[in-house]
C-alpha cells in the first residue's frame, strides 16, 4: 500500500538534515525542482529508477525510501529493549508488553542483534542500555538505528546520569534511570519525539 505523506516527511527531513534546499537536490537528481516539491507534498512519488538516484544523494540506504512508500498506516508497532543482562532484559520486555499487549515487543542482549532485527522490521521505539556489554554502547547502537530508520525513537536506560548530555545533544525521545518502572515507561510512550500511530494516549 502506497503512502505518499510518509514518504513526504521523511524525504523534506532528509533534504533539510543533508543541508540542501530543494533546488539544490533537484540538481543533484537532475530533476526539476517542482518535481523535488511535488514529493515533499505527498502528491507525487518517483519511479524505482529515480529512488536509487535520491537515496544516493540523500545519503540513505533505498529501501529506506521503498519503505516509506509502500508503508501501511496500519502496521504493527514494533518496540526493541536491549539489555546486556538478562534477567533486566526480560524483566523490561515483559513490563512494556503488560503494558502494550497489541504491540511487537523484542529482547536483544546485543547491540549487533537489534540491528538485524531492525533491518527487517520498522523500529518505532528502541530502548537501550548504554552500557551494554557489546563491541558497541547504546550511544553507537542509536546512531545507527536512526540510520535505518531516521524516525524512531530512543530512549535510554541507564544506572548513571553522566551519559545524558550527550543524549540531549543526539536528540533521543528519552531518558531513564534504572530501575524501569510502569510509571517511567507510560511517561517516555505519552512523550515521544516521533509520534506513533497506535501509542496515543
Amino acid at each position: 500500500m502506497q503512502n505518499p505523506d510518509e514518504f513526504a516527511n521523511i524525504i523534506k527531513e532528509l533534504r533539510i538534515k543533508k543541508g540542501l534546499s530543494q533546488q539544490q537536490l533537484a540538481e543533484q537528481m537532475m530533476v526539476s525542482r517542482s518535481a523535488v516539491s511535488m514529493w515533499e507534498l505527498g502528491s507525487r512519488v518517483p519511479d524505482i529508477n529515480m529512488l536509487g538516484r535520491l537515496a544516493d544523494c540523500l545519503g540513505v540506504e533505498r529501501r529506506i525510501l521503498l519503505d516509506a512508500i509502500q508503508s501501511d498506516p496500519g502496521e504493527n508497532v514494533n518496540i526493541i529493549v536491549v539489555e546486556d543482562i538478562p534477567m533486566l532484559l526480560h524483566s523490561a520486555v515483559r513490563l512494556i508488553e503488560s503494558e502494550l499487549p497489541e504491540v511487537n515487543i523484542a529482547g536483544f542482549e546485543s547491540g549487533a542483534e537489534a540491528l538485524d532485527y531492525a533491518r527487517l522490521n520498522r523500529v518505532s521505539v528502541a530502548f537501550l542500555d548504554i552500557e551494554l556489554d557489546d563491541e558497541m554502547n547504546g550511544l553507537e547502537l542509536a546512531n545507527k538505528l536512526l540510520e535505518i530508520y531516521p524516525h524512531t525513537n530512543i530512549i535510554f536506560l541507564t544506572n548513571f546520569a553522566d551519559y545524558m548530555t550527550q543524549a540531549i545533544y543526539d536528540h533521543c525521545s528519552g531518558y531513564i534511570l534504572k530501575p524501569l518502572s510502569r510509571e517511567r515507561v507510560r511517561h517516555e510512550l505519552a512523550n515521544l519525539r516521533f509520534p506513533v500511530r497506535g501509542l496515543e494516549s
